[in-house]
């Protein structure tokens, strides 16, 4: 029995990802109690996780239940199905209709749809007429219908794919978008109906950007090589890792991609927790084009796309430099067969410069220490566009979050007589839509304890008076979120506004509340109107900071099906409820917006652009947690002897 092999492995954590003995058994369990057949579609086999109370509880001579959420298509109903499966009994637990919701696209659909569309006598009539004459050299990119009130949009699965052309094999044919829409019954997979928007022309530049077809490269760049002879600094068991007084678990889902769990802090041998549980919860790029091929580009690419089924395999020098640890993340295919993404993960360490300086001028004795940080990370290409997701954790107790966005522009041509109004000429013939993506992470907080609270901070100018005599002070005035409604905010640049999370249960030497502060990086407000189909949708994107109580059913922004939706759900139904989020177990949202007005520099490939935020302990600690590090020992480069970084005098 597969059991047996599961029970051989031991599962060592309540936390740890499906393996793909697991994922294997849960299919089958599931195709054999319910009979499914070939119009059954597995849109995703995950870890069910456990309650937090028997996390926290968990020992590892007292095994608990260990089981399956499998969310399940039927094309031939067009219904969607939620299963849970025991593991360890072998059992149905539960099995679900969710009526009236389209779950995520999946990767095999996005194949196959592009097979369906290339086949079509209409689609190919329409290649035709632009004189295209060679199908296998289109593009055909699924991208998400959304939901604007069209014929099909409540009553089929749909997608409404991009096209584009190739001049030859391997060509990067996003420079040469077509001005055909074709409308896919997914479940059938045939295609409906065809769009045809005339370009001026098909673009005749080509847009090279690998290897094989740039010119010659530079060939003043020298080397650097980053080695740890030792080996790294972190230690990992399965997916668990121990690194600089940090400890924290690693997870992987198709839908959220790379998640991270029960982040702790040791804290002079007290192991103090962070966070319980920190992911990407949605995302969502829209384009503020009104023209025809653009004005329904909104691509929700977590819950959508699933960001974790399109993750790449990273290789060592390329995507991660240095000692690298990989794992690799296990799922399965629409047809329940595993599959296995290798290297899904990296893990390895980074200098990053200073970590702390002074210098004695009277004594001349220095002291200064690098700073080191832990990267967690993990990539994923959806469609034209690569997003990198990375944590990093620091020696100071920092938390630091991270997208990198690269990968090439979506881009449009120009109709007779047009202007590219609201985009950007990147090349002859080619423009780039203005457009945003918009980033929502769920932070589980769990700061010294469950009971926790959210304080937002203001810095304000004293009055003026006696009190102020040289109109120069200002203060920091901090204020209780003590229910939803009130904690639904947004940043404020005048008072260099951030938020605090708190347990004000546990005080520290100076009898403050122990805590982490939110430090925003870049961001911005989205531009579509309230009563636009996007914003009903994604309605998260309206605030930057959401707090709302724990309960295990909240994990997306926009709801749990944002795919073809109509919108009202996620955060922006479940905060109206106005629970109470003061002193108890709750879930912050944080939203970034990245502003994308496109430069001639962002072709024919971006070069990455960051957006992200950092958690900095404030109050946390009693003082510097980072004192104790060591200064750094090195080879100099001339002597070949040892310097260190700390020492005496100048130089």
């Amino acid at each position: 029995m597969e059991m047996e092999l599961i029970q051989k492995q031991k599962v060592k954590h309540p936390l740890e990802p499906l393996s793909t003995v697991e994922i294997a058994l849960a299919v089958n369990v599931l195709r054999e109690k319910k009979h499914l057949g070939a119009f059954d579609r597995f849109v995703s086999v995950m870890l069910k996780e456990p309650k937090k109370s028997d996390v926290f509880l968990f020992e590892e001579s007292k095994p608990i239940d260990r089981e399956a959420a499998i969310i399940i298509l039927n094309n031939l109903q067009n219904a969607c199905f939620e299963a849970t499966v025991s593991l360890t009994s072998e059992t149905v637990v539960s099995w679900v209709h969710v009526p009236g919701v389209q779950p995520t696209i999946m990767l095999d659909e996005q194949i196959e749809c592009e097979v369906a569309v290339k086949e079509d006598a209409a689609f190919q009539a329409a290649l035709a007429r632009l004189g295209v004459t060679d199908p296998s050299l289109v593009m055909v990119d699924l991208w998400s219908a959304g939901n604007f009130g069209g014929a099909y949009e409540n009553s089929r699965r749909i997608a409404r794919p991009l096209c584009f052309l190739r001049s030859k094999p391997g060509e990067n044919g996003y420079a040469r978008p077509l001005g055909i829409i074709p409308i896919v019954d997914l479940n059938e997979m045939k295609v409906l109906e065809v769009e045809e928007y005339p370009y001026k022309s098909i673009p005749s530049q080509p847009a090279h950007y690998a290897l094989a077809e740039m010119g010659p490269m530079r060939a003043d760049l020298k080397r650097i090589d980053i080695t740890q002879p030792d080996g790294p600094s972190f230690a990992i068991d399965s997916h668990e890792v121990d690194w600089q007084k940090w400890n924290l678990r690693v997870g992987f889902n198709a839908r959220e991609g790379l998640t991270i769990h029960t982040v702790s802090y040791n804290d002079g041998g007290v192991k103090r927790p962070v966070l319980y549980r920190a992911a990407l919860s949605e995302m969502v790029v829209p384009y503020g084009d009104p023209g025809p091929t653009q004005n329904r580009k909104n691509a929700f690419d977590s819950g959508e796309y699933g960001i974790g089924q399109l993750a790449n395999s990273l290789e060592l020098g390329c995507d991660c430099v240095g000692f690298i640890r990989y794992l690799d993340a296990a799922m399965t295919n629409s047809r329940g067969d595993t599959v296995v993404i290798k290297n899904a993960i990296c893990m390895h360490e980074e200098d990053y410069g200073i970590l702390w300086k002074h210098t004695d001028w009277r004594t001349n004795e220095v002291e200064v220490r690098r700073s080191r940080r832990l990267v967690i990370s993990s990539i994923s290409t959806v469609a034209n566009y690569e997003y990198g997701f990375f944590w990093y954790f620091y020696q100071d107790g920092n938390i630091e979050f991270q997208v990198k966005l690269t990968g090439i522009l979506s881009v449009g041509c120009l109709t007779e007589g047009e202007k590219p109004q609201y985009g950007t000429m990147v090349a002859p013939e080619l423009y780039a839509p203005n457009h945003q993506h918009f980033f929502n992470v769920r932070l589980d907080l769990q700061i010294d304890g469950n009971e926790n609270s959210v304080y937002e901070v203001d810095t304000v100018p004293a009055p003026l008076g006696p009190e102020n005599p040289m109109s120069n002070a200002f203060m920091a005035k901090s204020t209780l979120l003590a229910a939803e409604n009130e904690a639904v905010r947004d940043l404020k640049l005048e008072t260099a506004r951030y938020w605090k999370f708190v347990n004000d249960n546990v005080k520290n030497d100076m009898n403050q509340s122990v805590g982490y502060k939110i430090v925003p990086g870049e961001n911005c407000f989205p531009f579509a109107a309230p009563e636009s189909d996007l914003i009903k949708r994604a309605g998260f994107i309206t605030h930057h900071m959401w707090v709302t109580p724990y309960d295990p059913e909240e994990l997306y922004a926009a709801g749990k099906y944002p795919n073809q939706h109509a919108g009202g759900d996620g955060l922006s139904k479940w905060s109206k409820q106005n629970r109470s989020v003061e002193n108890t177990d709750i879930v912050v949202w944080y939203t970034m917006g990245h502003n994308h007005i496109p430069r001639p520099e962002d072709w024919p490939v971006m070069p990455a652009a960051y957006t992200g935020f950092l958690l900095k302990p404030s109050g946390f600690f009693n003082c510097s947690p980072a004192l104790d590090v060591p200064p750094t020992m090195k080879k100099t480069a001339v002597s070949g002897g040892d310097a260190c970084c700390s020492r005496e005098g100048h130089g």
